[in-house]
Formats: structure tokens, C-alpha cells, sequence
């Protein structure tokens, strides 16, 4: 089951990791970390017309929220906050209630699936996508 875990297509994603660092002057920004593993994610965002149009992010965690963070990084240009809050609920719902993977630019997150045997991991694989929910919130709050 192990080898499911960390199969080969997961561990590239973990390892080209897009968009990493931080941004000069961001909308908003949002730090999530893992009690349990230590896990760390800041995130910066740039949000104009309620849509993410610069993202930066700064990942120090395990295989498995890296390569969350990976799908985030690669995709979340354009994304609204409706649609980063939809995709992290299925992706909350994929590792803790059975549910099926997130749709869209997001689908890709399909591979983290098996992390749903090991509850202990939910939180560093959740990461990215809780605190960039956060950080656009916050953002689209302030443009209005």
C-alpha cells in the first residue's frame, strides 16, 4: 500500500515544484503548518477581479504536501475564490469521506487519493489548499 502512496507520477509532482518563493508586494498572505509532522506552507497572492492573477509559494513539507502544493502552483492562475474553495471541500472530502477526486484544472489532485488510508497525513496533504482558500479570501475581501 506503501508503494501506492508514493508512486512514480506523485513523486515528480513533489519534486517540480512551480511558482515557489515569495511575491515583493502581495494582496494577501496565508501560513498553514502541520502539528503533527511539521509540515509549513506560506502562501502569497495577488487577486484582481476576484480572480488569483500571481501566486508564490514557500513549501517545507513532506512528499505529499509538496506535491499538493505542486497541482496548486501549476494551475491556480485565473482560479476564483468559488473555485479554490470548491476544490479544497472535494479534496477534503476525497481524503476523509471516500468522495470522489476534485474536477477540473484541479483533477490532478486525484493522485494524492490513496492518503486516505493514512488519516495522519490528511493535514500536510490539505495544506496548500487551506491556506491558499485563506490568503484569496482575505484578498477578494480587501479589493471590495
Amino acid at each position: 500500500m506503501i508503494d501506492d502512496l508514493y508512486s512514480a507520477k506523485l513523486l515528480r509532482l513533489a519534486a517540480d515544484l512551480p511558482r515557489t518563493g515569495r511575491l515583493v508586494d502581495p494582496d494577501a498572505t496565508s501560513e498553514k503548518v502541520s502539528k503533527l509532522c511539521g509540515s509549513r506552507i506560506v502562501v502569497d497572492v495577488k487577486v484582481s477581479g476576484g480572480r488569483v492573477t500571481d501566486f508564490a509559494q514557500d513549501v517545507k513539507a513532506c512528499a505529499l504536501g509538496q506535491a499538493s502544493a505542486s497541482v496548486l502552483g501549476a494551475h491556480v492562475i485565473g482560479a476564483s475564490l468559488a473555485e479554490l474553495e470548491t476544490t479544497r471541500d472535494a479534496f477534503r472530502a476525497m481524503l476523509k469521506a471516500d468522495g470522489p477526486p476534485p474536477e477540473g484544472r484541479f483533477a490532478e489532485l486525484g493522485l494524492l487519493a490513496p492518503v486516505r488510508d493514512y488519516p495522519a497525513r490528511h493535514t500536510s496533504t490539505m495544506l496548500a489548499f487551506e491556506a491558499v482558500t485563506e490568503a484569496v479570501a482575505e484578498a477578494v475581501t480587501r479589493e471590495s
